[in-house]
């Protein structure tokens, strides 16, 4: 029941836009930190890399954030350097629903998988936001990531908090597979 309070206390402020009252919003620490809370594919997988972590165990919870973040700052360089093809919106769409379907199957996938798969899930989401980096580079980048970090920490403390609610656990990965089938066929 508490989770649930904090859920309903937690997601109007997530899904309130920000205000503009002037210019210099579209670069920089505060829109790279912005930009994953406000798009729904990059919010949503952030908080399902959270989830898979806590359903992967204690022993290496914090190894399929670090992988993502990892290949996802790889991906924000190869997104400066690159045009990007035009299917890696689409790609993108494509992991918030395989990361739906890891966490509603909640099958173990072993570590010498899972860690290359949430790195190249990573790199993807990277990829876009390199290429719709403007201004500072860097602050962009370290906001982006930052944002994404604790989005992966919120998923990770709800997952915890809901261990021992299979159930619940499977029927939030479903819904984060349906926003991914959504933004598939949105593509």
């Amino acid at each position: 029941m508490r989770l649930l309070r904090a859920t309903a206390l937690i997601l109007p402020a997530l899904a309130a836009g920000p205000a503009f009252a002037h210019g210099g919003h579209a670069e920089g620490l505060s829109a790279g930190f912005t930009h994953p809370l406000l798009g729904l594919d990059h919010l949503v997988a952030m908080v399902a890399i959270g989830l898979w972590a806590a359903q992967a165990g204690m022993a290496r919870a914090w190894a399929v954030p670090a992988a993502f973040l990892a290949g996802m700052a790889a991906g924000i360089g190869l997104g400066l350097a690159a045009e990007l093809p035009a299917w890696i919106e689409p790609g993108v769409a494509a992991t918030v629903l395989a990361l739906g379907l890891v966490v509603a199957l909640a099958v173990p996938l072993p570590a010498a998988f899972a860690l290359p798969l949430a790195g190249a899930f990573g790199l993807l989401h990277g990829t876009v936001h390199g290429g719709e980096i403007g201004g500072s580079v860097l602050l962009t980048a370290l906001g982006m990531l930052g944002a994404s970090a604790l989005l992966h920490a919120a998923g990770f403390a709800v997952g915890r908090a809901a261990a021992g609610r299979v159930a619940l656990l499977r029927a939030g990965g479903a819904g984060i597979a349906a926003a991914g089938v959504a933004l598939v066929l949105a593509g």
